[in-house]
């Protein structure tokens, strides 16, 4: 654990705060370390619904402490996984829906991250930039992927290629993240969310998650799969409950369901 990584569970939410203001919060081994066990224990944790990632009011990464990788480079090859493998493959393997909170600067893998998150909602003043090209390196953890996907060819190609620098209202126009919020709000407008998440059917919510996040197929196999994991549904608990606290003409409870 690091005192840079703060943690708190709270109604079902899981909140993982990066904590290191004085560095802009860059991302030291010792946090990637933190921040993987947080996921990997708020998965564990049926108490929990949903993940918050978040930075400190004006910041939410800088990207990776240069200085602590160059003093100690992660072999990303080993089977043993470094820190950052662990963080990211946790990040990409959260069956519950994660949201980050971004304000100010997220640079660097502060950008492939959210690329792995379900929900981003930041602040009117952060911005959004990923500098490998200008470090000689080429982009990690599949963001030549899924930034193409996310915002299409030619914007991924001015922020891979020429490191160019997104603006909040950028952002949010071509889908890199889900909404602005005005400054200081990104963590309320994530809260809110989260607990919106929280309240419904966690299986549900987890298989949406997937549906959403597989690979892309053919519109014949995606409804063989959707109908092969509806139909089942109809006979849950969590749909039993749905239903009959829609007749009844209240929220569902789905606190007893198996």
């Amino acid at each position: 654990m690091t005192e840079h990584i703060k943690i708190e569970a709270k109604s079902g939410v899981c909140t993982i705060t990066l904590d290191r203001p004085e560095k802009k919060n860059a991302l030291s081994h010792d946090m990637y370390g933190a921040m993987a066990d947080a996921i990997i224990n708020a998965e564990l944790d049926a108490s929990i619904k949903v993940i918050i990632l978040t930075g400190s009011d004006n910041c939410f990464t800088s990207g990776n402490d240069l200085v602590d990788f160059l003093g100690a480079p992660p072999d990303l090859t080993a089977d043993q996984r470094p820190p950052v493998g662990r963080f990211m493959y946790a990040l990409l393997e959260a069956k519950k829906p994660v949201i980050a909170a971004v304000e100010g600067p997220a640079v660097g893998i502060g950008v492939t991250l959210l690329l792995h998150c379900d929900f981003v909602y930041a602040g009117k003043e952060a911005y959004f930039m990923t500098p490998f090209i200008n470090l000689a390196l080429p982009p990690e953890y599949a963001s030549t992927l899924l930034l193409p996907r996310a915002i299409g060819d030619k914007k991924a190609n001015e922020m891979l290629l020429l490191g160019q620098k997104i603006s909040a209202s950028e952002a949010a126009a071509i889908g890199l993240i889900s909404d602005v919020t005005g400054t200081g709000s990104a963590l309320k407008r994530a809260k809110e969310v989260a607990s919106i998440l929280a309240a419904k059917a966690p299986s549900a919510v987890r298989m949406t998650k997937q549906l959403l996040k597989d690979s892309p197929e053919s519109a014949e196999d995606r409804m063989n799969r959707e109908n092969a994991l509806f139909a089942p549904r109809l006979q849950s608990e969590e749909f039993k409950e749905s239903v009959t606290a829609f007749f009844e003409k209240r929220d569902p409870d789905y606190s007893n369901c198996s």
